[in-house]
């Protein structure tokens, strides 16, 4: 450790000194860490993996119709469902995907990252006030204003179930197809 501090002297010249010091005591030999898991790398990215599911744990929101009671629905990927749309034409489904509103926009997309939106590689969602949705076991609407506010659903993760329906190509017909009868959103 004296030829150290001394090698330290030497070179002691403004930031190149402090690069210098971190440089050579990070390859001398250090004691074992309780935490020896944190410098491998399938250990960090456990912790991170575990941190982040940690943060992110919050509830979710179902919002429930009493449209389609009793109906069974098939759970289905959203690239499935757009490679084969004839299969599901008039079948009820539960699709996960990103919903986006906007002045004449109501669709889901891939929440992917690897599947592109554009061209018309999205569904049209029809929410029909014959179907309305409730916050499960209260009566709070999902387009009702509450506390303050409205719900948030734009550019969120969610789960819907409904009936597709391939002869509805939603507005200005640029969707591949529509999902009516919605009878449930989860958030």
């Amino acid at each position: 450790m004296q030829v150290l501090n001394h090698l330290f002297r030497i070179l002691s010249v403004g930031w190149v000194s402090l690069n210098l010091k971190i440089l050579i005591t990070m390859a001398l030999p250090h004691k074992k860490c309780s935490l020896c898991c944190v410098n491998k790398p399938l250990g960090l990215l456990t912790l991170l993996a575990l941190l982040t599911l940690q943060s992110c744990k919050h509830e979710k929101k179902v919002y429930k119709s009493e449209c389609n009671v009793g109906q069974d629905f098939k759970t289905i990927g959203f690239k499935q469902l757009m490679d084969s749309l004839d299969d599901y034409d008039q079948q009820y489904i539960e699709i996960s995907g990103k919903y986006e509103e906007d002045k004449g926009i109501s669709a889901l997309v891939s929440d992917s990252l690897f599947t592109s939106s554009a061209d018309g590689n999205a569904l049209w969602v029809d929410f029909s006030q014959d179907c309305p949705l409730y916050l499960s076991g209260t009566h709070q609407g999902l387009f009702e204003y509450n506390d303050g506010k409205f719900t948030q659903i734009n550019d969120k993760s969610v789960t819907i179930r409904g009936l597709i329906v391939l002869r509805n190509k939603g507005k200005n017909d640029r969707y591949k197809a529509t999902i009516e009868r919605v009878s449930l959103v989860k958030l």
